[in-house]
């Protein structure tokens, strides 16, 4: 019999989320079934879009939403062999039955030498979703400019390396000088930090005085409502998250797109990576490989201990992650 230990969503978030808002608790898992595997969480994943999707689909007392890279450690599956590393949607535990149906398998292909936390991030949903946010929303074509924001972050630092790859001139922004410094480390042609610019207007002029093709929009909010006059015509929009609203009791309100969306005629396009599931695997072989050859760089936060994933997951939606976050149990 093995003891799980699970992160409950105790009481709903009321603004910013906080500590007594969730509870760890054990649970007795039953002895395995014919076709049933046990799996034991090796990484697990925070992510922003947890903030809004727990509001919409879950209730109080229910397991905190999220994915994992799990190692099967007893299987009564002739399909999966012991020892076999997966990523799993299972929640925030640190064991769970499965019937295999839901585990996507890390390629037999994936490198010694490459961390497989690298499934929750760069070659895991957020790759992913740069990758079709890009190719598939955006458009994007060699020449173009490309601006993107919470650059530093698990997806929009893949944005912008990709968008480089593409032969696109990439802009970025993040919230720290140190965040600024990665991103022109990583290839950005250029980067700044909106939270000590004195004008944002003016440093979205400053940094690519023609404007923009394309925006990948993780933020939402004031920098959207602002970024959305310096798009050049015909320019595309990905509107991929929205983390600067995430957190409100009070909606915000307006200014409203419709203006220069007629004038400059933009395409703005709000998307889901599950949208492309029947693709995952020519996106994850294309990130692996461009990791593998150095084209693509990341960098995770590691937080260690299951205990800290509230800590990992406050952190996260506070921005103190330098790309993915990740809680190693």
């Amino acid at each position: 019999m093995v003891t799980a230990e699970v992160w409950v969503l105790k009481k709903h978030f009321q603004g910013f989320p906080k500590t007594s808002d969730f509870e760890l608790k054990k649970i007795e898992l039953p002895n395995l079934k014919d076709g049933e595997l046990l799996l034991e969480s090796v990484f697990l994943s925070v992510d922003p879009y947890m903030r809004p999707y727990s509001q919409r689909d879950m209730k109080e007392g229910d397991i905190m939403i999220g994915t994992q890279v799990a190692r099967i450690i007893e299987s009564k599956n002739p399909a999966f062999t012991v020892g076999t590393f997966a990523v799993a949607r299972s929640g925030w535990r640190t064991h769970f039955i499965s019937d295999g149906k839901d585990l996507q398998l890390l390629p037999s292909s994936w490198p010694e030498s490459i961390p497989k936390s690298l499934a929750l991030g760069t070659v895991g949903m957020p790759g992913l979703t740069a990758y079709f946010g890009l190719l598939e929303v955006c458009k994007m074509k060699p020449g173009e400019t490309v601006l993107v924001n919470a650059a530093a972050g698990a997806v929009g630092s893949v944005v912008g390396q990709l968008a480089k790859i593409g032969g696109c001139k990439v802009v970025g922004c993040a919230g720290s000088d140190d965040k600024v410094a990665y991103l022109k480390k990583i290839g950005f042609d250029e980067a700044f930090n909106y939270k000590t610019v004195t004008s944002l207007d003016e440093a979205l002029r400053n940094a690519s005085p023609d404007g923009y093709d394309c925006f990948f929009d993780n933020v939402g909010g004031e920098f959207s409502s602002i970024a959305i006059n310096h798009m050049k015509k015909y320019g595309r929009i990905a509107v991929c998250g929205a983390i600067s609203q995430y957190n409100d009791s009070v909606p915000q309100k307006g200014p409203y797109v419709q203006i220069p969306m007629i004038f400059k005629e933009l395409r703005m396009e709000g998307f889901l990576v599950s949208r492309w599931s029947n693709r995952r695997e020519e996106g994850v072989k294309a990130l692996l490989k461009w990791v593998m050859e150095g084209k693509v760089k990341y960098h995770e936060q590691v937080t260690e201990g299951f205990k800290n994933m509230p800590m990992a997951f406050m952190g996260m939606l506070k921005g103190e992650n330098l790309g993915k976050a990740i809680v190693k149990v």
